[in-house]
């Protein structure tokens, strides 16, 4: 099979969850009855969306066509079977629905209610719910996927963990960047520097991708947890791409971007080896940890106000490197000014300052 075509329907199925997880967050009617079933000790099989398939992998119960409500999900959840609801969760379809899957469907479950929810979500495009009455814990299944839904109690635990760590990272992440720049200019930027700073990056990200997966579950009571991730995050994506570029030996977006998808699958342990770096950067020649590595200075002219509107891109283009920017920038200001750059002594001025700021 052709790899895109695993990679889109791996990406549909991450989608689905993300939206059947959204439907359930904490605030929603759905997850208020699910509260409630969890309370009154029962166990429930319940169907949303892909209707058609549903009702014709079944039979028996009762047809209702009503309107959805939490206490009405509630109560049906009462009674043996599955409840089948379509899939803007407006009405309730069907209650006591005796659900019969291929059992040749495989599945790794061992509960007969978890086993036929795996099932059910291999054979439809449905989102399947399962409450287990024995171990009061909720399962959501898409495409034979199970994810298990937290308590808002233990959301709220990993979120405070992972808040504190990303804090703690950020803050040793700037320092490392300033100082990077004053490295930089003075051209004495060694392959450990950097790599300390790639992998800094990716701690900083790796946690956000999972606080990310805090924040679908928390719902409405996400919402400070996400301004706090953008103030931790924020503008650190662009400058991660921008360093990438600043000193892979391919300074596209399109490298830059591979780069960091084989950062982001490497073992931590990896990711702070100089070599191995070296190597994904492609320093075909290899280097070691204590090597000088010189800057595009991307990274550091995008910070500078006066350079803007791919103005950083024109400078590395045209002088290529950061170093010659600075010397062009204090020995010939007016050649940059036909380039397009307005107020040129603005940037030499920045450019002295963030030498000094590390130092």
């Amino acid at each position: 099979m052709d790899p895109t075509i695993i990679d889109q329907k791996s990406s549909d199925s991450d989608d689905r969850l993300v939206s059947a997880i959204s439907q359930t967050a904490p605030g929603t009617a759905l997850r208020v009855a699910l509260d409630m079933i969890i309370a009154g000790h029962l166990g429930a099989l319940i169907c949303i969306g892909d209707t058609e398939n549903v009702l014709a992998a079944g039979d028996d119960g009762f047809k209702l066509d009503v309107s959805f409500t939490a206490n009405r999900l509630f109560e049906l959840c009462k009674m043996d079977g599955a409840v089948v609801i379509d899939k803007d969760l407006t009405q309730i379809l069907r209650a006591n629905y005796h659900l019969n899957p291929d059992p040749s469907l495989p599945t790794s479950e061992t509960g007969t209610r978890h086993r036929t929810a795996a099932r059910m979500s291999l054979l439809t495009k449905a989102t399947i719910i399962s409450v287990s009455e024995r171990r009061a814990v909720v399962n959501i299944y898409v495409n034979g996927r199970g994810f298990q839904l937290k308590p808002v109690s233990q959301l709220m635990a990993s979120v405070n963990q992972l808040t504190v760590a990303m804090q703690s990272t950020r803050a040793t992440l700037d320092a490392a960047l300033l100082r990077l720049s004053s490295l930089e200019l003075d051209n004495f930027v060694t392959m450990h520097d950097i790599t300390e700073i790639f992998y800094l990056f990716e701690t900083l990200l790796t946690a956000g991708e999972e606080l990310d997966k805090c924040i679908v579950q928390l719902g409405r009571e996400g919402r400070t947890t996400q301004m706090q991730r953008e103030e931790f995050v924020g503008g650190m994506n662009e400058a991660y791409t921008l360093m990438i570029r600043d000193y892979a030996s391919d300074s596209s977006d399109a490298k830059a971007r591979e780069i960091r998808k084989i950062f982001h699958d490497t073992a931590n342990s990896q990711l702070r080896s100089a070599k191995y770096v070296a190597r994904v950067l492609g320093y075909e020649d290899g280097r070691d940890e204590d090597d000088i590595v010189t800057s595009l200075g991307l990274r550091t002219l995008s910070r500078i106000s006066v350079v803007n509107g791919g103005m950083a891109d024109q400078l590395v283009n045209e002088y290529g490197s950061l170093q010659e920017v600075l010397h062009v920038a204090e020995d010939d200001p007016e050649s940059l000014g036909e380039m397009g750059l307005n107020n040129p002594s603005v940037l030499a001025n920045s450019l002295h300052r963030m030498r000094g700021q590390a130092k």
